[in-house]
C-alpha cells in the first residue's frame, strides 16, 4: 500500500462499522464474480484506490474525517478524485476487498501527533511534563528554546523576569502557555505586572528573529545554573528537620536562629509546619482526607493527654469529621492513660509530618503560613 492509502487508514479505520455495510452491498455484488476472473487492481495507483473508496463512503453518507490528513495527501486525493472517470463494479469489489482486508489487520489505531497523543493521556501525564510537551507541539522543533523555558518552575521564570527587561518580560509572557503567563502576573507585585501587562503591547513590532535569540538568552540562563548537592534551599532542609523534632528542641533551635541570623530564620519560620498549625492551614473538607491517613492510636494518644495547646487542633479534626468516628475516638480515648512526653511528642510530629506529606504531594492544599 502507498502513503495514500496508509494516510486514509486512520480516518477510515473510525468508519469501519458502517464501512462493513458498504463491503456487503460489494460482496453482494462480488459473488457474481468467478474468483478466477476477478479483476487485478494493482495497476492502480494508491491515490486511485484510495479515491474509489473515499468515493465508495461517500455514497453511503458516511462523513470521513479527511481534514486529518496531512495537506500534500488531502491535495493528492482530491486531483485523483477530479481525474478519474468510472470503475466497474468488479473492480470497485476488488479494492473494497483489499482495503476492508488491509484494516482488519489493524490491532490498534495511534493519535496523529503530539498534540493527539496529549489528549490521548488528558489527567494522566504530570502537568509539568504536559506544557513541556504542549509547548514541543507548538513549536513543532524538539530543540526550541521556548520548550525549555515553558518546562521551567514558576520560581525560575520569576527569577529571569528580574533581571530582564520589560519589553523581554513581554516576550516571555507572549511565548508562554497562558496558564503560566497568567500564574507569573498574579506572582509579581500589581506595578510590576501591570508594567509588563503595558508592554505586550510593544511586542507587535518584534521580529521572529529577535523572539528566537530572546528564547536562546533565556533559556541559556536556565541552563547555566550551578550543579547543587541538595535539591531543597536550606531554610526548607532546616524546617523539614524541626518539624521531625520535639517541640521543645524545636522552639529552643528557633529561637536560637533568630538570635544569630533573623533573615535565615523566617524562612525556616515559614516552612515550619507543627500540629498547632492544623486548624489555621488546612481545609475542613480535607480533613476526612488527612483523617484516613492517621494512625487513630496516635490521635487518642493526643486527645487524652489535653493539653491546652492542641485542644483546639483536636476539635477542629473532630468537628470535622464523621460524627461517629468522632464519638468512637473521644470514648476510646477516655479510657488510656496520661500519655508519657515522648509517645506524645511522637505522636504529634507523625501527624504533622502526614498532613505535610499530603500537602507536598498534591492530595490537599495547605493555606499560607501566616506573616
Amino acid at each position: 500500500m502507498s502513503a495514500t492509502d496508509q494516510s486514509l487508514m486512520v480516518p477510515a479505520a473510525g468508519a469501519v462499522a458502517s464501512a462493513s455495510r458498504s463491503r456487503q452491498t460489494a460482496v453482494s455484488a462480488q459473488q457474481t464474480v468467478p474468483p478466477k476472473t476477478r479483476p487485478r487492481v494493482d495497476h492502480l495507483s494508491g491515490a486511485q484506490k484510495a479515491a474509489i473508496i473515499v468515493r465508495l463512503l461517500l455514497a453511503e453518507g458516511l462523513d470521513m474525517p479527511l481534514s486529518t490528513l496531512p495537506p500534500e495527501t488531502q491535495a493528492d486525493l482530491t486531483r485523483t478524485l477530479g481525474e478519474m472517470r468510472l470503475v466497474d463494479r468488479a473492480t470497485m469489489c476488488a479494492v473494497v476487498d483489499e482495503f476492508t482486508e488491509m484494516l482488519e489487520q489493524v490491532g490498534l489505531s495511534f493519535p496523529d501527533g503530539v498534540e493527539g497523543a496529549l489528549s490521548l493521556l488528558d489527567g494522566r501525564l504530570d502537568p509539568r511534563a504536559t506544557e513541556s510537551l504542549r509547548a514541543l507541539a507548538r513549536s513543532g522543533q524538539a530543540n526550541d528554546p521556548w520548550t525549555a523555558i515553558e518546562a521551567a518552575e514558576l520560581e525560575e521564570l520569576l527569577h529571569l523576569l528580574d533581571r530582564e527587561s520589560r519589553l523581554v518580560g513581554a516576550v516571555l509572557l507572549s511565548k508562554l502557555s497562558t496558564d503560566k503567563a497568567a500564574r507569573i502576573l498574579m506572582a509579581l507585585p500589581p506595578d510590576r505586572a501591570q508594567m509588563l501587562a503595558l508592554a505586550i503591547a510593544r511586542t507587535e513590532t518584534v521580529s521572529p528573529e529577535t523572539v528566537t535569540r530572546i528564547g536562546l538568552t533565556l533559556a541559556g540562563q536556565l541552563t547555566e545554573k550551578p550543579a547543587r548537592a541538595f535539591p531543597t534551599p536550606p531554610g526548607r532542609r532546616m524546617s523539614d528537620i524541626l518539624n521531625a523534632s520535639p517541640a521543645k528542641i524545636r522552639d529552643q533551635l528557633l529561637h536560637d536562629l533568630e538570635s544569630a541570623d533573623q533573615g535565615f530564620a523566617a524562612v525556616v519560620r515559614q516552612s515550619i509546619f507543627t500540629f498547632q498549625d492544623i486548624p489555621a492551614r488546612l481545609s475542613t473538607r480535607d480533613v476526612p482526607t488527612v483523617m484516613r491517613e492517621l494512625d487513630s492510636d496516635d490521635v487518642m494518644q493526643i486527645i487524652a493527654a489535653k493539653q491546652p495547646g492542641d485542644v483546639a487542633t483536636c476539635d477542629f479534626l473532630l468537628d470535622n469529621m464523621s460524627k461517629r468516628m468522632a464519638e468512637t475516638l473521644r470514648e476510646d480515648a477516655a479510657a488510656l492513660p496520661q500519655p508519657d512526653t515522648d509517645s506524645y511528642d511522637a505522636a504529634l510530629v507523625r501527624i504533622s509530618a502526614i498532613v505535610q506529606r499530603l500537602s507536598d504531594d498534591g492530595t490537599i492544599t495547605l493555606a499560607p503560613a501566616a506573616g
